[in-house]
């Protein structure tokens, strides 16, 4: 802004288009941690799945196996059982492999917002538009985590 000497504030020509500018920086620097953060997330919960899955299907397999195999092993096995169901419950409850899956779809959607601003940012005239469509981008990215698929754009928006 340019300040004449009566002391009344102008705007540069410029001055809207930096701001645009700006907007979309920070859109795109904020896709690019939340792409990080989904991605850190997704694996946690990769882990947390396996971590969980592995010895279940494990201690149950064991088991049904000593269970079988003597009349001596049915309180083990019974001990096993309910180690495996505690581990089936504890990934019932929570819900590993759905968030490893919408942190994921999230990454994709983040990737998106950023690859548009870094577009947007490479042209020499940005409009509101601009802006509008990064920001409905960033909607769709913000409900990835909820479970809607980020590969369709917002209702008004072109695909492509």
């Amino acid at each position: 802004m340019a300040t004449p000497a009566d002391g009344t504030m102008r705007r540069s020509p410029d001055e809207p288009t930096q701001r645009l500018r700006a907007e979309i920086v920070r859109l795109r620097d904020e896709a690019t941690c939340q792409k990080a953060l989904a991605h850190r997330r997704a694996e946690f919960w990769t882990r947390a799945d396996i971590a969980l899955g592995f010895p279940a299907a494990l201690l149950a397999g064991t088991a049904g196996a000593a269970g079988l195999a003597a009349a001596d092993a049915r309180i083990p096995a019974a001990l096993m059982a309910l180690a495996s169901a505690g581990f089936a419950a504890g990934a019932g409850f929570l819900r590993s492999d759905y968030r490893r899956r919408a942190n994921k779809r999230a990454r994709q959607a983040w990737a998106a917002v950023e690859g548009r601003a870094t577009l947007k940012l490479a042209c020499d005239r940005l409009v509101p538009e601009d802006l509008r469509e990064l920001l409905e981008y960033r909607q769709v990215a913000l409900a990835a985590y909820d479970g809607e698929d980020p590969q369709s754009p917002p209702p008004s928006l072109p695909p492509g």
